[in-house]
């Protein structure tokens, strides 16, 4: 049984590498999963963390999306508190514009920072996610009524419309906003610690079809390293080790090979977090990949799967992609679609 795959991309820094590479080794990515038969290649939003460079995710996607042909370009996501619509709205109009039927606009309410970052992105409250949202989508479509104070104003490319939308969730909070509004849907199962089949369910059991989706459309972030052997899948996680133990101590610091990975020592503690962490990941060769995920999605009914892999390598990280596309039988390339 073939799957629909996507690539999600945080543009992960090693010790000793620069960003001016990693970004170079995303263009490269993108035009191998762009041969390979993956839908979509998105790009988070992440701010002061050395160990990922995708801060603009919009900067980025116009970038790949000039070198390469089909692959959809798209943000997970836009983070929409650190922004105000208008911006975002001529933003996307105008990569709408450039790249016309190749852009995906995802949107999530958490800032994607800490506090003091937040602080100086001028970061708005969360709790005003809905009204920005509608903000945005009025705004792009001049849907406000002739007495509201920006019902004048033009988004400017204004003969495009915004790409599909999608809503990032990581705990069921905005399933049934984005059902209800006939948005996509992206649940971050890769960090989530909350099972997705309550959120998905309170997602398509509110779903109200649009012109975008006329379907229900769950997009499942997983996090996966495929290598030749599960013990060499197992020795590259060890980078992903070693992150997720500096993120509970606050250390956003670049990420180590899995040769330096392999050398740490941990405490009772910090073997419990790496265990739990990778409940929630797929790690291991092309057969034992396609037996856990190919399980995980039948089991979640998702529509495609979105796929993160941290590793130190670009080169590992371009080849885990090869052999999970043969894992799991992707489909052969296609022309472009909003879904």
């Amino acid at each position: 049984m073939s799957h629909k795959l996507s690539i999600l991309d945080l543009a992960p820094v090693g010790v000793g590498q620069n960003s001016t590479q990693v970004l170079r080794d995303s263009v490269a990515l993108a035009q191998r999963g762009e041969e390979l038969g993956y839908t979509r290649d998105w790009f988070a939003e992440h701010h002061g963390m050395p160990s990922i460079a995708s801060s603009s995710p919009e900067i980025i996607m116009a970038h790949v999306a000039a070198a390469t042909k089909t692959i959809r370009l798209g943000s997970g996501g836009i983070m929409l508190p650190n922004h105000v619509p208008l911006k975002v709205a001529e933003n996307f109009h105008t990569l709408e514009a450039l790249y016309p039927g190749r852009i995906d606009l995802g949107i999530g309410r958490a800032p994607g920072t800490d506090q003091a970052t937040v602080r100086a992105l001028r970061s708005f409250d969360a709790a005003n996610f809905a009204q920005d949202l509608h903000e945005l989508m009025s705004l792009s479509a001049r849907s406000f009524p002739p007495d509201h104070p920006f019902a004048s104003i033009r988004v400017i490319p204004e003969d495009v419309k915004l790409p599909p939308i999608w809503l990032l969730g990581s705990s069921g909070a905005s399933a049934k906003f984005a059902g209800q509004l006939g948005l996509g849907y992206s649940f971050a199962s890769h960090f989530s610690q909350a099972p997705p089949g309550p959120a998905l369910a309170s997602y398509r059991d509110n779903f109200v079809p649009s012109e975008r989706f006329p379907e229900p459309h769950v997009l499942l972030a997983v996090s996966v390293i495929c290598a030749e052997t599960d013990e060499e899948a197992d020795f590259l996680a060890g980078t992903g080790d070693v992150m997720q133990v500096n993120l509970r101590r606050g250390q956003f610091s670049p990420l180590v090979s899995p040769e330096e990975a392999s050398k740490r020592v941990y405490t009772p503690f910090e073997t419990a977090l790496i265990e739990d962490s990778r409940k929630r990941s797929f790690i291991g060769s092309p057969e034992t990949i396609r037996a856990q995920l190919g399980a995980f999605a039948r089991q979640t009914q998702a529509n495609e799967l979105i796929i993160s892999t941290l590793l130190y390598s670009p080169e590992a990280r371009i080849r885990s992609y090869e052999l999970l596309a043969e894992a799991m039988e992707i489909d052969a390339p296609a022309s472009p679609s909003s879904t």
